[in-house]
């Protein structure tokens, strides 16, 4: 007689079954040690294949998605505390007088980030080892690579396009989770001569059917006003679907659009784009845009604004951004892991079968997010009537 295991869908636990002269007593289980083949169909050493899974890992938790890295910034705080720091001024100096000392009033914005624990099992029963090749069961470990992609991607975006507050319990604590500046009655601080609001938002309506110039200008000086620019190493990149790639590449300066706007300065394709023929052309004053910025195509730029295509935004909602580059502190969305480097990342855990761990594994992340630069970033919605959430990003759907 051999022994078999079965699994308790509810809790997780293992019980003993029985088989008896090699039929099954119990519905569902695991084989006994014994009956496990080491080896998949076309000889490959299923522990050494678990090494591997380990090793890919590895290098795709250091390969995080070229847009989750544009728009996030690394922390391991649920609460961090943003400091932002008011302005002085000089006085008149007297003969026989001591010059005021100067105090930064330093003002510090509690921002909160969510957490949440995911994960999803993989599990081969001996049956499937026996007959399946390597390529099948790696299939399985690039199915939920792909899986985690979406997730943590679907978690950022929903962050910047989900223009309302959320709360997070932070050791029993209630924190707001903040967007973008959207009318809550935060008051931003004041950045040069320009001064705020508590219904300054991020999140506008184009009032038209289709994007116009003026519409990625208002973009671009929301986002510049509160501080980012050139000279504190930003770049303006606008994230657009195909539907606006298309509205845009026909701007030219002193020509009027459908909406009845006249672009002030010409779309300039990059050097990868294809070639047109220009009447009378006279040359280009100024540079191409590049090709490629942090490892995203760009299609040309409007002003200083790199005009970057990825249909993982919505059609109808183009994206503009500040950022600094991959992982960079000016970057809008703080993106939480465990302050333990152990729990950081994908992380592939064996299962039950601790001998074999590729019969029965889990894959596990933990992360939360929060908007860490409430200006440092704007959300267009083409169209009229007030702002909509995307319905593929708002928060707490499902999970992709």
């Amino acid at each position: 007689m051999k022994t078999a295991y079965s699994i308790n869908r509810r809790t997780g636990e293992l019980t003993p079954g029985w088989v008896l002269g090699g039929i099954r007593g119990a519905e569902h289980g695991y084989n006994a040690e014994g009956d496990i083949l080491n080896v998949t169909a076309d000889g490959r050493d299923i522990t050494g294949l678990w090494t591997e899974f380990q090793q890919t890992l590895a290098i795709y938790n250091e390969r995080r998605t070229t847009l989750v890295g544009i728009l996030t910034f690394p922390i391991q705080q649920l609460v961090e505390d943003v400091p932002v720091i008011g302005e002085t001024n000089f006085e008149l100096a007297s003969e026989f007088g001591v010059p005021v000392g100067v105090r930064p009033r330093v003002q510090y914005n509690s921002l909160a980030y969510d957490f949440h624990d995911y994960d999803v099992a993989s599990r081969f029963t001996w049956k499937f080892i026996r007959d399946a090749s390597a390529q099948q069961v790696e299939a399985v470990h690039q199915q939920i690579l792909n899986a985690d992609n979406r997730l943590l991607f679907r978690k950022v975006m929903e962050a910047i396009f989900d223009n309302r507050d959320r709360s997070t319990l932070v050791n029993r604590t209630a924190y707001t989770v903040v967007p973008l500046y959207n009318a809550d009655g935060v008051v931003p601080p004041p950045y040069k001569n320009t001064t705020f609001a508590g219904s300054h938002s991020h999140y506008l309506v184009s009032g038209a059917a289709n994007i116009d110039s003026d519409d990625v200008m208002a973009l671009y000086n929301l986002v510049a006003e509160h501080g980012y620019g050139i000279e504190q190493g930003t770049t303006f990149v606008l994230l657009c679907n195909q539907a606006e790639v298309d509205k845009i590449r026909t701007w030219r300066a002193g020509v009027v659009n459908a909406n009845g706007v006249t672009a002030n300065y010409d779309f300039i394709p990059s050097a990868s784009q294809p070639t047109i023929i220009l009447p009378n052309a006279e040359g280009l004053l100024g540079s191409q845009p590049p090709s490629i910025w942090n490892g995203l195509p760009v299609v040309g730029s409007y002003a200083d604004i790199l005009i970057v295509h990825e249909d993982y935004i919505p059609a109808g909602y183009p994206l503009l951004l500040g950022s600094g580059g991959n992982g960079n502190l000016q970057n809008p969305v703080g993106l939480r892991e465990h302050a333990n480097p152990a729990y950081r990342g994908l992380r592939l855990l064996p299962g039950n079968n601790q001998a074999y761990p590729l019969i029965d594994s889990y894959y596990a992340r933990a992360f939360g997010t929060g908007v860490r630069q409430r200006g440092g970033a704007a959300v267009l919605m083409v169209g009229t009537g007030s702002y909509v959430i995307p319905p593929q990003y708002i928060k707490g759907g499902a999970l992709g």
